[in-house]
């Protein structure tokens, strides 16, 4: 039976009423930011899962910018290498017709100097926010193209790399004796070796040596190439200084260590002794091992300058197709490497909208069942109020009865 000091049905009506309006705050929540998991509280699980997929496409959105601006950086590169391979063939066609012994040699070698320092404009001009890919003074670029996460959460990035080529035309002397190598074959002057670096924690032990520097001031190129990628560095004016009592050998060999270093190449572990770096390959694959020193100026397409065909008209036509052949594979290799970043960077897009689909379908809120739930929430709300009111004046009749 009922007590009149205990109202049951008020008590009843009222919990119903709560929790049909946190219910109906929930919803109202939902249609409001248009997820079902606003915040950890919702959905603690669901909420962390899409909270570190949303990290992955906001980096991702980073990566994507990077691709375009090194797929612009390299269609520079490929445009400046394809001009400079369309201007070697019109230096060919006037070498060719100089073959003619009636021709004016000497009017043609006007247009073939024209043309050559045409070639040295374009290179020097082939740059994008200052990077330079085809004056030689650019080893290598990493295009940053992938964020990868794996099933144990680690995440590690991967890049597209780029090398650069050396369409440079000026020439120049490289000073000789310069490498010394403990295992290999150095140039009878000294300005290029060959070797290996063993597999198996083989090591290596390069030398350089810069008593034949004197008087040089900077700009001498070295380059080191250690199982198909390579590292450079410029020698500059303070390299040489000894004002300081620094030792200019020292300086360079540290920053050629540096430049190997910054490779990243698995396996390689790169120790400065004194006077000599030592290379370890820890790996059980052989390494090739190589490098040369070229003087300021010097570089791929130097042999531009010594095209006369007033002097040599034969000896000009051999010349030149190496130099076309080098400016026709530094084309090719920007080509290649332009699409498989646009493809990337289409790939990159592609994944991330992926990525946002996964995450929408996570926390999402169902508009129309929020809706449809909220028309319903608001109805059994009123009827709630309805049958508390009505339990709140059953007692206060029973009490009348006592007046």
């Amino acid at each position: 039976m009922s007590s009149i000091l205990t109202n049951t049905s008020a008590m009843v009506a009222l919990q119903t009423l709560n929790s049909t309006n946190k219910n109906l705050a929930m919803t109202t929540n939902e249609i409001s930011t248009g997820k079902s998991v606003a915040t950890a509280r919702d959905n603690a699980s669901i909420w962390a899962i899409a909270q570190t997929m949303q990290t992955d496409v906001d980096g991702f959105s980073g990566i994507s910018d990077g691709l375009n601006t090194g797929s612009a950086a390299v269609a520079v590169a490929r445009t400046a290498a394809e001009t400079v391979t369309g201007l070697l063939g019109q230096v060919k066609e006037k070498i060719i017709a100089a073959q003619d012994p009636a021709s004016d040699r000497a009017k043609l070698q006007t247009d073939i100097d024209q043309l050559v320092q045409q070639v040295g404009s374009v290179v020097d001009a082939a740059q994008f926010n200052g990077l330079n890919l085809v004056n030689g003074q650019t080893g290598s670029i990493n295009v940053l193209a992938s964020l990868n996460r794996s099933s144990t959460g680690n995440v590690s990035v991967a890049s597209i790399q780029v090398s650069g080529q050396d369409l440079a035309s000026a020439a120049g002397t490289a000073p000789t004796g310069f490498f010394t190598v403990a295992n290999g074959s150095v140039s009878a002057n000294g300005t290029s070796f060959g070797g290996i670096i063993d597999g198996g924690t083989g090591t290596n032990t390069l030398s350089l040596d810069t008593a034949n520097f004197a008087g040089a001031t900077g700009g001498e190129k070295i380059s080191i190439t250690i199982g198909g990628q390579t590292a450079t560095y410029t020698v500059t004016a303070n390299d040489m200084d000894t004002t300081n009592g620094s030792d200019p050998n020292t300086v360079i060999m540290s920053k050629v260590a540096t430049a190997i270093s910054s490779l990243g190449i698995s396996g390689l572990v790169v120790t400065m002794g004194t006077g000599t770096i030592t290379l370890t390959n820890t790996t059980t694959v052989d390494l090739a091992f190589s490098g040369e020193i070229t003087a300021p100026g010097a570089g791929g397409l130097s042999g531009l300058q010594g095209i006369d065909v007033t002097a040599d008209a034969a000896g000009a036509l051999t010349a030149i197709e190496p130099l076309i052949q080098t400016a026709i594979d530094a084309s090719a290799a920007f080509g290649s490497a332009q699409a498989r970043i646009d493809i990337q960077n289409e790939f990159v897009s592609k994944l991330t909208d992926s990525l946002k689909t996964g995450i929408g379908a996570l926390v999402d809120a169902d508009m129309e069942e929020a809706s449809a739930r909220l028309q319903a929430l608001q109805v059994q709300q009123q009827l709630g109020i309805q049958s508390l009111s009505i339990a709140n004046q059953a007692p206060q009749n029973v009490l009348s009865l006592f007046r």
